[in-house]
């Protein structure tokens, strides 16, 4: 590889790093701004949408779509923010990567205030020079109404959605926390 070879491929991996932080914060501002024809087009054909949990599952743009009508149609005004980004790309195809992103939300389901904490993994595929969603998975510490907020991480089941209760899909179920609970009890 020349010099000018590798300079380039530096740079694409530059710019395919800020439009994939971008397409994070365009997912948040589409969720809260119920704008379906923007959120669609951050995913290909093809996309899943999951989470441990089960509360989130699709295949498939068609899905992906009729998964958050359906949600956004008991959603009054929400704000959704990103924090930490890590992008890691494939060294064998420039037009695939995959990531994960720490993320909060402030949410109203069924006119009730809500608070989440998210983390997101991901998997990017570029198509047609845009990068897209081709997976992406949320994993929730929790999803709470606001009057329950202080006390949450006390709880397992942090995670609370159409009244039921479930358990927050992290950290409890990371083999790094169950080795240190373990070797330090």
């Amino acid at each position: 590889m020349t010099d000018i070879d590798s300079l380039v491929k530096r740079i694409d991996r530059l710019e395919s790093r800020n439009a994939i932080i971008e397409l994070g914060t365009r997912y948040a501002m589409a969720c809260d701004e119920h704008d379906m024809p923007a959120l669609l087009s951050l995913f290909t054909e093809d996309a899943v949408f999951d989470s441990p949990s089960g509360v989130m599952k699709a295949h498939g743009k068609g899905a992906i779509e009729a998964m958050f009508i359906n949600m956004l149609k008991i959603r009054g005004p929400a704000y959704h923010w990103t924090h930490d980004h890590i992008v890691e790309f494939d060294h064998d195809d420039p037009d695939r990567a995959t990531g994960i992103v720490l993320s909060h939300a402030e949410t109203s389901p069924d006119g009730q205030g809500s608070m989440a904490a998210m983390k997101y993994e991901d998997v990017y595929a570029r198509v047609n020079g845009q990068w897209k969603y081709a997976r992406r998975s949320i994993h929730f510490l929790y999803y709470t109404p606001i009057s329950e907020y202080g006390q949450i991480l006390n709880r397992k089941d942090r995670l609370v959605v159409g009244g039921k209760r479930l358990p927050a899909d992290y950290p409890e179920s990371l083999p790094s926390w169950q080795e240190f609970e373990k070797n330090h009890a």
